[in-house]
């Protein structure tokens, strides 16, 4: 979430160095400077993972680095010091994982945080408006995420997962679903549309802002609803049912809490079929049927026994692990009795499950991201990979980032590539030992049951607004 205060101070300065650049940005075409779908038709045979695994559930939570979740994990790339910009070290502090603080996750946040490499800007970025040098250096309770630490002490716990681009969760959610957020080129969208919610959904006259591969920045750029393509275009073209599980969609008010989280609410061919010009879909694509909301449908798909091959399951702010909601600690135990419910069902067997968290959420990490261009990596997440077939208590040091995740779904279908970062990153066969047996599953311990989401009022409220 980008803080106010400080993020309106540096649009005022980034908006005066850069209004020659935005006048002179190049027409990206369409209604709305929208570009046309480049999606690859090149087929690509199925690899082993498709010989075992018929179902991939993505589980998406909010806002943590890796440090800040497993920084004292065994034989995890994690540390529990961390360095500041004046050249000094200090120790994480043990913290809680329900905060009030809310760490700036902006492209800005990060290119300081970042520091050409040295990673100790965290001390210089503002917190909830005010100064607060020491607030990124936290680590949880591991007490406090027992569920996280089960999987992965059960499971593979992959410690170098870098999301696409250097941005927050709206860019982190097209990963998720594309693998980029490149318009062209030459230029990315990357980090948040002016005005909520996110995508086609959003009012007339919200923009997204654009990095361009020159460094350059354009605060003003194209309405949020994109015709390029995304996984769901491969998924259809070989019959591959996919849903995608998300918040209420019509919350109180105008807050359309799970529109800020549909990834494929900025997608046009899904949200309005036939592109309209910006505000004005006047209608839903044929895919829009996949998308299920509340995202507790979940649980009765699986005990209905009509989980789809691909689903990405996208929690209710109040389980997301955001920074901001108060005391509440229930993420860990909603991902728990996701992965339960399936464990405990007939699909565990041919399942593969990743959980990984969107963005960093402004904490510190120590792991500099690799630049493979001008948009990213990102700054490092977990990512947990849990499967029949996952390696048992393994910690993968393979270097992933979110086309990994998407180049696991091409290669279990044998989709072909969206031609995104799918095609360069890291396949994920690491995490998999197709030689053992298929394990039994066993429950995660959890302190809120099923019953507790199936039962809990939702919020309404998405976590990432601005």
């Amino acid at each position: 979430m980008r803080v106010d205060g400080w993020s309106r101070a540096m649009a005022a300065v980034t908006f005066a160095a850069l209004t020659a650049c935005s006048s002179s940005s190049p027409n990206l075409g369409g209604a709305g400077g929208i570009l046309p779908s480049t999606a690859s038709t090149g087929a690509v045979k199925k690899t082993t993972l498709g010989n075992y695994i018929k179902h991939v559930v993505l589980i998406v939570q909010e806002n943590h680095s890796f440090d800040n979740l497993f920084a004292t994990f065994p034989g995890a790339d994690g540390t529990t010091t961390g360095k500041m910009n004046n050249g000094t070290t200090v120790s994480l502090q043990e913290s809680n994982l329900y905060s009030s603080e809310l760490l700036d996750n902006s492209h800005r946040a990060y290119e300081i945080d970042y520091d050409h490499g040295k990673m100790d800007g965290f001390n210089a970025v503002w917190v909830s408006s005010e100064p607060c040098p020491m607030c990124a250096y936290q680590y949880v309770n591991p007490a406090q995420i027992a569920p996280y630490w089960t999987m992965a002490k059960q499971y593979v716990l992959t410690d170098h997962m870098f999301p696409t681009e250097s941005s927050g969760s709206f860019t982190g959610h097209q990963d998720l679903i594309r693998g980029d957020t490149e318009l062209d080129d030459q230029e990315s969208a990357f980090d948040f549309p002016s005005h909520g919610p996110w995508g086609c959904d959003a009012p007339p006259g919200t923009t997204v802002p654009l990095l361009m591969k020159t460094g350059k920045e354009v605060l003003d750029g194209p309405f949020p609803c994109f015709t390029y393509s995304a996984i769901s275009d491969l998924l259809d073209a070989k019959s591959v049912s996919w849903r995608y599980y998300t918040p209420i969609l019509d919350g109180s008010g105008a807050s359309l809490a799970g529109a800020y989280w549909d990834g494929f609410d900025a997608i046009a061919k899904v949200r309005c079929g036939t592109f309209s010009p910006p505000g004005t879909c006047t209608g839903y694509g044929s895919d829009w049927a996949n998308i299920s909301s509340p995202e507790t449908n979940v649980f009765s798909d699986i005990s209905k026994g009509k989980l789809p091959a691909v689903s990405w399951v996208i929690p209710d702010g109040q389980n997301s692990d955001h920074a901001g909601f108060g005391s509440s600690d229930t993420g860990p135990s909603w991902v728990a009795q996701v992965v339960n419910a399936i464990g405990k069902s007939k699909y565990w067997d041919s399942t593969a499950i990743v959980v990984t968290w969107d963005d960093w959420g402004g904490w510190y990490d120590h792991v500099a991201p690799p630049q493979v261009n001008y948009a990213g990596l990102g700054m490092r997440v977990p990512a947990i990979v849990i499967s029949p077939y996952a390696k048992k208590g393994y910690v993968s040091h393979t270097t992933y980032q979110f086309g990994s995740i998407i180049k696991l779904v091409e290669d279990v279908y044998g989709l072909g590539r969206l031609n995104t970062t799918d095609v360069t990153a890291n396949n994920m066969d690491d995490c998999f030992d197709f030689s053992q047996k298929a394990r039994a599953f066993v429950p995660i311990p959890a302190k809120y049951s099923k019953k507790f989401f199936e039962r809990q009022p939702p919020s309404n409220i998405p976590p990432d607004t601005n």
